[in-house]
């Protein structure tokens, strides 16, 4: 059974958003290229189209507007994945250029990109392999902190305690 993650990020701000829509359900091309005319999506310099996303519970792709928090698209719930995605526009479709699991209140771990896979496929939209950029978080045993590991440096940077190699955010 795959993975959910719960959101781990501040309350306050989980509270905040409450009353936000969560993000909207992606069953197809025609759903995406809705998205992006009703919420007036641009591209940016480069020409892609960016977007929060997250992978609910279903396997279903939701999208938010890129400066959305995770937690509100949504809807307070766990999710399968969760991070940033970037549409480049191709003839009368679109593909995904780049994808990230870039999320700090949910946290989802690289191996959480089968459930993304599952969830392009299922539109379908052209892909990459993986994510183009990877995140690995993990939480201080000693402070607290979620941090973001770099560089395969896992020592928090705040009070420099050793991080755990095993996922651990949900504690």
């Amino acid at each position: 059974m795959p993975k959910l993650y719960k959101y781990v990020g501040s309350e306050t701000i989980r509270l905040s958003l409450a009353a936000y829509p969560e993000g909207v359900c992606i069953l197809s091309v025609n759903d995406l290229k809705n998205w992006i005319t009703q919420t007036m999506q641009k591209p940016n310099a480069w020409g892609l189209i960016p977007a929060t996303f997250v992978v609910d519970s279903e396997n279903y792709l939701r999208l938010a507007e890129r400066h959305s928090e995770h937690v509100a698209c949504a809807g307070s719930k766990p999710v399968l994945s969760a991070g940033e995605i970037f549409f480049l526009p191709n003839n009368k479709s679109f593909e995904v250029a780049e994808i990230t699991n870039q999320s700090t209140g949910y946290c989802p771990e690289p191996e959480s990109w089968t459930q993304v896979e599952k969830a392009l496929e299922k539109i379908p939209l052209l892909h990459p392999r993986n994510f183009t950029t990877e995140f690995i978080f993990r939480k201080c045993p000693g402070c607290g902190q979620l941090n973001i590991v770099k560089n395969d440096l896992f020592s928090c940077a705040v009070c420099n305690t050793n991080l755990p190699k095993i996922w651990n955010c949900d504690c």
